[in-house]
């Protein structure tokens, strides 16, 4: 698959931006075809093998376009949220390993501050038509889901217990809950009803496309839990999607996004792709903290072999694995 390196000048955080080298990697053609429809790559911005192939080798002595910096005059230095680094350029490897530090002192400013371009996608095609064909393939890699599943097995309420409500969004045929997990109801939101009728967890499932209907089909006050693993990248109306979110949890009841650097490109969000990974746990604690009635928003590094950032991409053992988890209040 061909990709291309597109170039932006506008930060995701106010008052901090990143080096204006290249911006995000992306793929084509623009329409979802048999090439594209199953492939998911690194999201990683700034590919240096990308940044090479159109003559900007320069950003990789940086690091990803991700890196948080800010600038005085024309002096680029790193600040890295909620550590309070700074200093020369560096690459992703000095804080990777710190990037649950990135909610700490996120520095929101007090509007909303992304524009719907951000919320665009390469292939603008209705996301039914992508996700027709049933995929049985697991999108991280066994490292990451056991990851993923002993932090539900810490978090969750306890296994066997009628009481609990649980809510899988962007479900698929696996939803990485502990083996023999039970609850009194455990459903599940997706696109594609062969893989849900496939999901032995679910109670029962809902086929619905969240970015052209962006609301949940239960009563206020359902569930204890919502759970969403490598999807959230794929919200294009995200604020409209929290509230609901807000809405259906019971009082204390927990949300928790999970994700990875892992993507369709074609289909993930603008702001994603051109972003690195300590980037989206800032934009995934944004949704929560402009979403009225959450709690402070929580970013976890549960990657269970942490890599390094070499040369503008991420190198490790296996697949890192984030969590962006908030109450409602």
């Amino acid at each position: 698959m061909q990709m291309q390196v597109s170039t932006a000048s506008r930060s995701v955080i106010p008052r901090v931006v990143r080096l204006q080298t290249s911006a995000a990697v992306r793929a084509t053609p623009t329409k979802a075809s048999p090439s594209n429809r199953g492939l998911r790559v690194s999201c990683a911005a700034n590919d240096a093998r990308a940044n090479n192939r159109t003559g900007t080798a320069q950003a990789s002595q940086f690091g990803r376009r991700g890196l948080f910096t800010k600038v005085t005059g024309a002096v680029f230095t790193t600040s890295i949220i909620g550590m309070g680094v700074t200093g020369r350029p560096q690459s992703v490897a000095a804080y990777s390993s710190k990037i649950d530090s990135v909610l700490e002192k996120p520095d929101y400013p007090p509007a909303w501050p992304f524009k719907a371009t951000d919320f665009s996608r390469y292939d603008e095609s209705t996301d039914d038509g992508f996700y027709e064909s049933p995929r049985f393939v697991t999108h991280i890699d066994g490292p990451a889901i056991d990851a993923l599943t002993k932090y539900y097995a810490k978090v969750f309420p306890e296994s066997g217990n009628d009481d609990v409500a649980i809510l899988d969004l962007c479900s698929s045929w696996i939803s990485h809950f502990p083996v023999g997990y039970t609850a009194g109801r455990i459903s599940g939101i997706g696109m594609n009803e062969k893989e849900l009728a496939k999901n032995d967890v679910l109670t029962d499932y809902e086929v619905r496309d969240l970015n052209v209907d962006a609301t949940l089909p239960y009563p206020d006050a359902t569930f204890d839990v919502i759970t969403n693993a490598v999807s959230v990248d794929y919200l294009t109306r995200p604020l409209e999607m929290f509230k609901e979110m807000q809405r259906v949890l019971k009082p204390g009841g927990v949300a928790i996004m999970s994700f990875s650097n892992r993507c369709f490109p074609t289909k993930a969000i603008s702001i994603w792709t051109s972003t690195g990974d300590p980037d989206h746990v800032w934009i995934v604690g944004s949704y929560y903290h402009y979403t009225p009635g959450f709690t402070k928003p929580q970013g976890i590094d549960i990657s269970p072999n942490p890599g390094k950032y070499v040369g503008g991409r991420y190198k490790g053992p296996s697949d890192p694995m984030y969590i962006v988890t908030a109450k409602k209040a």
